[in-house]
């Protein structure tokens, strides 16, 4: 049985199959719902549900609150509608525009940035280029049909290779490869596919607010892409970047961030190191990152927030800045970087 979906406040339809999530209809019918890891895990989809009901499947509850649930809240990635719906969502008209494709490409370098984390760069084939926009995500498909998903670290101008920054999770089968302590090893040369570009988290170019950019860890790629754009662009709003890591080798790119300092008038850029030993030497600020940018920016009120990272980051991050700072919650635009270990606690 087909059903139809209307998305509140657009006005826009599609249709879904039997057996089929909200999501990937949506995207089939190029609605682009705001969508992250599309497995109940990072909670970027979620939607209130105004007319109808739905049947959710396997989700964490901190992607979707037992209270949000209550209050008519459902994940569209693994939402079955059980008739005609009506949701309340945004339609992000953007990324409906880019084609999704799958490409082979040629591993052509891998480097160490840091001891856990790597910079992959893969060559697209000869006159091919990937279209999408800063901040967005490629999936790669792994020779067991298995994936992993990884934002692009370079703008879409510099797209002749596409930048990975790639953390070694301990265990994890494609992780374990690429650094070594599994076999068969990941290594230069390799042929892999992928899926891409996906996600909607990417610079709003409409806007003239002044942004905040938050990153830990390797959430530093798709801020990175998101930077490089702006600079292309000659995006002239007032930045600011805070990456946060436990120890000061953890901001892998550090000098890089320090020489955009340098160059571009309107960027600001704040280092935050939460675990440094006493032999790292750390001058700079300490403790949560997301706290770092309520110490500077207690009114936020004006700015637009672009956030990526581990998912207790992000949920920390739009829970203070709505609560304690007054970012209007629509104004909080995150990815928030689920492992293999998240998705294996959705249950």
């Amino acid at each position: 049985m087909t059903v139809t979906v209307t998305v509140q406040p657009s006005g826009r339809q599609f249709t879904v199959e039997d057996d089929e999530f909200v999501l990937d209809a949506a995207l089939r019918q190029a609605v682009v719902l705001p969508y992250g890891c599309k497995n109940g895990a990072c909670g970027s989809c979620k939607a209130r549900v105004l007319e109808g009901t739905v049947e959710m499947g396997l989700h964490s509850d901190k992607a979707l609150k037992p209270s949000e649930a209550v209050a008519g809240y459902a994940l569209m990635c693994c939402s079955t509608p059980q008739g005609d719906i009506t949701i309340e969502s945004r339609v992000v008209a953007a990324a409906g525009d880019i084609p999704v494709r799958k490409m082979p490409c040629r591993i052509a370098s891998i480097e160490r940035a840091a001891p856990d984390v790597a910079v992959v760069k893969l060559q697209l084939p000869a006159n091919e280029r990937l279209q999408y926009l800063a901040g967005q995500y490629v999936e790669l498909i792994l020779r067991d049909g298995s994936r992993r998903s990884y934002s692009m670290a370079t703008a879409p101008h510099l797209a002749e290779q596409l930048e990975l920054h790639i953390r070694h999770m301990p265990g994890g089968r494609f992780t374990d490869a690429l650094f070594g302590t599994a076999r068969p090893v990941v290594k230069e040369r390799d042929i892999l596919r992928f899926e891409g570009p996906l996600g909607t988290f990417f610079l709003r170019e409409d806007s003239d607010k002044p942004i905040v950019l938050l990153a830990s860890g390797t959430g530093f790629a798709p801020i990175k892409a998101v930077i490089e754009h702006a600079r292309h662009k000659n995006i002239r709003r007032p930045m600011t970047l805070y990456w946060g890591g436990r120890r000061p080798q953890d901001l892998y790119m550090n000098a890089l961030c320090e020489q955009w300092a340098a160059d571009m008038p309107d960027f600001r850029y704040v280092p935050v190191v939460s675990d440094a030993l006493p032999e790292d030497r750390w001058q700079g600020r300490s403790g949560f990152v997301h706290r770092a940018v309520i110490e500077d920016f207690p009114d936020l009120s004006g700015h637009q927030v672009y956030a990526c990272g581990a998912p207790v980051v992000i949920d920390s991050a739009r829970r203070d800045f709505v609560a304690q700072c007054a970012l209007p919650e629509d104004e909080f635009y995150a990815d928030s970087f689920t492992s293999e270990a998240d998705l294996a606690k959705v249950g």
